[in-house]
């Protein structure tokens, strides 16, 4: 790594994960290296650890009631499990998305847990929190599937897996997780916290009581 790449590497992530950088479709390709070091030299674990610790701070700041109704939103794709060996063929998303070659990763049900990720989840589990895992996968061809995958992978006893059914085909991740968010709020839950690896996942309405974002220097989903 040169100082100069190296550099121009670390001013970019932090533009992205701070969401100063939008709609990219690409990494740079001057960039492919210093993502694959991140990603599978330590760094990445290590930021996720430092966030999930925070997250677990606020946790234990709240005091679940006792009608069921405390909820937290989780995203699934490299929240919950990882496509990081996907991605590490598609150099590490230098290449342009490709849906197809996506959905059949996805159907291998192969993704593997992130463990920060699982023993979150499991906390809030074992605190009496109703989890939802929201996705924005197909329902009808990836459902099963990734109910499955999430299963395999230690991810048992949420309330349940949300995907996109066809009447939202189109929209966009930002507005379709605002509408399931919505949706359960109208229910009567009360979203203590949002956790995802997409500022989409984190903006538009009903975000809940606080947000947590996780590294995601791969890919940008609108």
């Amino acid at each position: 790594m040169t100082p100069k790449g190296a550099s121009y590497y670390l001013s970019w992530r932090l533009a992205v994960e701070a969401n100063n950088v939008r709609a990219w479709r690409t990494v740079p390709s001057q960039c492919l290296r210093y993502v694959e070091a991140y990603m599978r030299g330590g760094q990445y674990d290590r930021d996720l650890d430092l966030i999930v610790d925070q997250v677990l701070s606020y946790i234990n700041e709240i005091d679940p009631s006792n009608d069921g109704m405390d909820a937290w939103i989780l995203d699934v794709d490299d929240t919950c499990i990882s496509n990081l060996l996907y991605y590490r063929e598609k150099r590490y998303g230098c290449d342009p998305f490709d849906k197809a070659g996506f959905k059949a990763w996805a159907l291998k049900g192969g993704c593997q847990a992130i463990p920060a990720v699982l023993g979150l989840f499991n906390n809030l589990v074992q605190n009496g929190f109703k989890v939802f895992l929201i996705t924005g996968r197909d329902q009808e061809t990836l459902g099963q599937v990734t109910s499955d995958n999430l299963h395999d992978q230690g991810f048992i006893g949420y309330e349940r897996l949300i995907l996109k059914t066809a009447g939202f085909k189109g929209q966009s991740a930002l507005a379709y997780k605002s509408e399931m968010r919505r949706r359960l709020e109208k229910e009567g839950y009360r979203i203590w916290g949002n956790v995802g690896d997409q500022w989409s996942d984190l903006q538009g309405e009903c975000l809940g009581n606080r947000t947590f974002k996780l590294p995601n220097p791969m890919y940008f989903v609108p």
